[in-house]
């Protein structure tokens, strides 16, 4: 079967590489603001076009100012996303005409003997245009505006025979998961760690990451998504704009998983806002793993890990069989075992207890820790069935749901998890009436 081919959107700062990338994707999935430097990570989404299929990939600005942040490392993400391209669109702005940064970013994409097609956007007005500048470059260029829609699909129908048919498989065949934290603890340093290359931008500045990025992450005959997300910060300390919209993606981007990797820093400890975050996810009715991340930093202190313990058992004083890693992103220790326990709790946030085991396990706890009482008459829990997975769930029925304590509830749920292996999985409970 034919490769699925990789494409790759390449240009200078602003010229609307992150429009086009949305607009072929179909979804807002990349930052666009009218601010050179938005995009700083490569950005990648599976497309469908007339049943084919490729992988887009939206990369930051090239050749920008030089002393620009990240400049020069946001250079080589995309020069190494040239490299790794099947097909190459280099875009141009048709409002400025060719830019000596065009063609210095020309230069790179000529040098790569890549397919490259010649894609000008912002063309939608008809009387600023410098469109005749850019036949230097070649015979072929296709004119389009992103933002209005036009031209996408005549470039899309000469990229056609580029794209693969899709496969009988989907190739999202492994759990979404997404990695979430305070910033500056490691995300993305873990996704260039379990890729073994620099694929993401990190830096000790924390925000570094501004968007939500996808990467897809082949292991073990499984494909994963991983989600990379902007660090979020307590509500205070946000700053309205691009920060501000990258903690609403991280949020979105919680929905769309079903595991997330809470990342801690192990150096720094617990805090409060990993509480927040924790229950963040948990709200959300998604499987959480918590990853004690710079482990290496944490051993070099006396009883390190033995004050990690402790702030873990003070922060979440609820939640028991909750899947606790320690790992080192920077030296990529702990990775092996990271994919085994995220196959485990991906296994257990989609398992459904048959109706017998289920009603064993009830009886069982029923008589070894009944409810008590409730406003003088005994409290009754007469039986419990499982209504759905992802997160798993179930429904009570009950002589008296209000008299079913909140520390009761939290026993069944932390009773079903560690019975059914539910580790790491929220477990919703609704108590009904039986009439």
């Amino acid at each position: 079967m034919k490769k699925r081919p990789l494409i790759a959107i390449i240009g200078r700062p602003n010229v609307g590489k992150s429009t086009l990338f949305n607009k072929i994707y179909g979804k807002r999935k990349a930052i666009v603001q009218d601010e050179p430097g938005i995009t700083r990570d490569r950005n990648e989404a599976l497309c469908e076009y007339r049943d084919r299929e490729f992988m887009l990939v939206d990369t930051g600005g090239m050749l920008s100012e030089p002393d620009a942040s990240f400049a020069e490392i946001v250079q080589k993400q995309s020069e190494k996303a040239i490299e790794a391209a099947d097909v190459v669109l280099f875009m141009m702005d048709g409002r400025e005409g060719l830019t000596p940064v065009d063609q210095a970013v020309w230069e790179i994409v000529r040098k790569s003997q890549k397919p490259t097609y010649h894609v000008i956007n912002k063309t939608e007005g008809k009387g600023d245009l410098r469109v005749d500048e850019f036949y230097k470059l070649g015979e072929s260029l296709y004119l389009i505006s992103s933002e209005h829609n036009q031209g996408l699909s005549d470039l899309l129908d000469v990229l056609y025979p580029h794209f693969a048919p899709i496969a009988d498989s989907k190739l999202q065949d492994g759990p979404t998961v997404v990695l979430l934290g305070r910033p500056n603890v490691g995300k993305s340093t873990l996704i260039n760690a379990v890729l073994k290359e620099e694929r993401l931008l990190t830096s000790d500045i924390a925000g570094t990451t501004r968007d939500t990025i996808d990467t897809w992450v082949k292991r073990d005959g499984k494909n994963f998504l991983f989600i990379d997300t902007a660090g979020i910060r307590k509500r205070g300390k946000v700053v309205w704009g691009v920060e501000q919209y990258s903690v609403s993606r991280a949020k979105s981007a919680i929905k769309r998983a079903e595991i997330i990797l809470l990342l801690v820093d192990g150096d720094e400890g617990v805090t409060e806002q990993d509480t927040k975050l924790a229950g963040m996810v948990f709200e959300a009715g998604r499987a959480l793993i918590l990853l004690i991340n710079k482990s290496d930093l944490m051993n070099k202190k006396e009883d390190g890990r033995a004050q990690i313990e402790q702030q873990l058992e003070f922060r979440f004083p609820y939640v028991t069989d909750l899947p606790i890693l320690y790992i080192s992103a920077l030296q990529r220790k702990g990775i092996p075992r990271l994919f085994q326990k995220i196959d485990a709790v991906s296994t257990g946030y989609n398992f459904r207890v048959t109706t017998g085991d289920l009603n064993r396990f009830f009886e069982k706890m029923l008589r070894s820790n009944p409810p008590g009482m409730y406003k003088g008459k005994v409290l009754h829990l007469y039986y419990i069935t499982q209504v759905a997975v992802r997160p798993p769930s179930f429904v009570i029925f009950t002589n008296a749901p209000k008299g079913v304590t909140t520390n009761y509830q939290r026993y069944i749920q932390n009773k079903l998890r560690s019975a059914f292996g539910f580790e790491g999985a929220p477990i919703k409970l609704k108590l009904r009436l039986r009439k």
